[in-house]
């Protein structure tokens, strides 16, 4: 039975919300979208379809269903218990999430310090060669031999980096209103935050068009590109999703949501981005400067 939110307000119970059929729609959305992302990739001819298909499912389910948790939460159903199961499922996503992009770190540390090496020095003591001008250095551009300038870090890395950095303080402006009841002051800091965000994926754009049609630079430019494409690429996803949950979070706040004492999902969204600026600043290391 749904706990009230009476009952919920006075600590007495868990909230449990009536069962739902969003789970179900999901799934199916999601299963949509890999049919799709199959067919695609086998030149069938509904594929792109059927993609755009399971992607507006989902976009729906995710409307409506975090819109329910949105009226959940201003009506008062979720207290302290509540709270600390939310920043616990916070916490053990953003886990999840590291160990995501640790995996990608690692294969670039494997290829870029030990396999490329190891094959380089292989070659130099029993004089075979895996393919013709191969060289055990870095970057090196696979048995294809495709020509390509690796990408530099000083240009739009850089100013990325800065756009980056900015937003997670003016991020932290924002929470420093919030906390103070500064409502004008939490606003700026959440539009400037967004706005940051989306000029950062626009010069990634840029960046991808400038690889792709001066460079070289392709997914297919040997490990170098692969694994570029893989980390910059993923990161810029999860940028983009951090941008649109800091816009949702700007529209609640200049709706009058959330309070000094209650406001997780502004501090959820903050762990986030922090996170997203962290990422960055190894990856601009380890991909860009490096």
């Amino acid at each position: 039975m749904k706990t009230s939110p009476a009952h919920a307000a006075s600590g007495e119970h868990y909230f449990v919300p009536q069962p739902s059929y969003y789970p179900v729609i999901l799934s199916a959305g999601m299963f949509l979208l890999a049919l799709g992302f199959v067919q695609l990739l086998n030149h069938m001819a509904p594929g792109k379809w059927v993609m755009f298909g399971g992607t507006g499912v989902i976009l729906a389910v995710l409307f409506g269903w975090f819109g329910k948790v949105i009226a959940e939460s201003q009506s008062g159903a979720y207290r302290d218990w509540e709270d600390r199961s939310f920043r616990f499922g916070m916490i053990w996503f953003i886990a999840t999430e590291v160990m995501f992009f640790a995996a990608f770190f690692g294969a670039l540390f494997y290829v870029r310090m030990i396999s490329v090496p190891r094959l380089g020095d292989m070659m130099a003591m029993h004089g075979f060669s895996l393919w013709p001008e191969f060289a055990g250095t870095w970057p090196t551009s696979g048995p294809k031999g495709v020509a390509f300038t690796p990408m530099g870090a000083w240009g739009i890395p850089a100013l990325n980096t800065a756009l980056l950095l900015s937003s997670g303080a003016t991020v932290t402006w924002a929470h420093w209103g919030l906390l103070r009841g500064k409502r004008t002051q939490l606003a700026l800091g959440l539009a400037a935050t967004v706005l940051l965000g989306s000029t950062f994926l626009g010069f990634q754009a840029w960046e991808y068009h400038h690889a792709y049609s001066e460079l070289g630079l392709t997914m297919g430019a040997g490990a170098y590109g692969a694994t570029f494409f893989m980390l910059t690429g993923f990161h810029g996803f999860h940028v983009t999703l951090g941008t649109i949950m800091l816009a949702v979070i700007l529209l609640r706040s200049l709706s009058g949501h959330f309070s000094a004492e209650r406001h997780f999902a502004f501090e959820a969204v903050a762990w986030y981005w922090h996170f997203v600026d962290v990422v960055w600043l190894i990856l601009f290391v380890f991909v860009y400067w490096l």
